[in-house]
């Protein structure tokens, strides 16, 4: 995976110091921001490794690599990363803004779930965007799940009404919901998603329930505010980051997770249906290096 490329050169620029200096820690810093870490994050990290190094008498290159490293992968540990579908049916509600990948992360979830041994059901939830059931019919057929959907412009508490009736005959494991990510305003969007968290409170009331955002890592700070938004309307469980395949853009995980404790569940790292994986703290601060 290409994760962080200008920030893999940067770290080697600056593993050619001959001391532990403030130029190496400045160059650091730059490195974080340019992998989108945020500024107030790098500087954060920079001054805890300030502090380790200091403490542990680090010198070698190699050593410090390692405390960088253990520094981000805390950062990244602010929640539980599994995905909780463990009733019949569970119910999994996709939320983000128009694209961001969300209906191709739909499909790639679907098709991991089923290869699970998950009955899976989607439900065409956007009826607001052109095409949008359509596209989600054939990722459908592609992971050979079933599909809930109604015309274009339908109320989407009534397709998802139906998606969870239909789930609860065909005793379904999991309902992957997509939604509208655009209407004429914001206030609109959000009532719309709140509506539909009252419906699947009320028709699957003891059903595992999860809330995750999909953001697209190459808008940086954007998807910042786009979480901020979501988050403080939707409750969100988890995150599924798309669009890390070759990106310099990726540090935006830590800097989501620092500021809104969510953790991220799954990252996209290609066009593949199976090209969703579940996020892995440990294994992704490795990839930095």
């Amino acid at each position: 995976m290409g994760f962080f490329k200008k920030f893999k050169e940067a770290w080697l620029a600056s593993m050619t110091f001959d001391k532990l200096d403030d130029e190496f820690y400045e160059e650091l810093e730059e490195a974080l921001i340019l992998a989108d870490i945020g500024a107030s994050t790098a500087a954060d990290t920079v001054a805890q490794l300030r502090k380790r190094v200091s403490q542990r008498l680090l010198t070698r290159a190699d050593e410090v690599k390692d405390a960088l490293r253990d520094i981000l992968a805390e950062k990244l540990d602010v929640g539980d990363t599994a995905l909780h579908v463990d009733t019949q049916p569970s119910v999994v509600l996709i939320i983000g803004v128009n694209g961001v990948g969300k209906t191709t992360s739909i499909g790639k979830l679907a098709a991991r779930l089923k290869g699970e041994g998950k009955k899976v059901l989607l439900c065409a939830g956007d009826t607001f965007r052109a095409a949008a059931a359509d596209q989600l019919e054939i990722w459908a057929n592609r992971a050979g799940v079933d599909i809930v959907r109604q015309h274009e412009g339908a109320d989407p508490g009534a397709v998802l009404f139906d998606a969870l009736q239909a789930a609860k005959a065909r005793h379904a494991d999991v309902v992957l919901c997509d939604t509208a990510g655009r209407l004429h305003n914001k206030q609109n969007l959000m009532n719309e998603l709140a509506k539909l968290r009252k419906i699947i409170d009320r028709e699957t009331p003891d059903a595992a329930k999860e809330t995750l955002l999909v953001l697209d890592a190459t808008t940086g700070q954007n998807g910042l505010i786009q979480a901020r938004q979501f988050k403080e309307t939707a409750g969100l469980t988890g995150i599924i980051l798309t669009k890390l395949d070759g990106t310099a853009k990726g540090g935006i995980v830590i800097a989501i997770a620092q500021e809104l404790q969510v953790p991220v569940k799954f990252v996209g790292v290609g066009e593949g249906i199976d090209d969703l994986r579940p996020f892995d703290a440990k294994e992704f601060t490795k990839e930095l290096f």
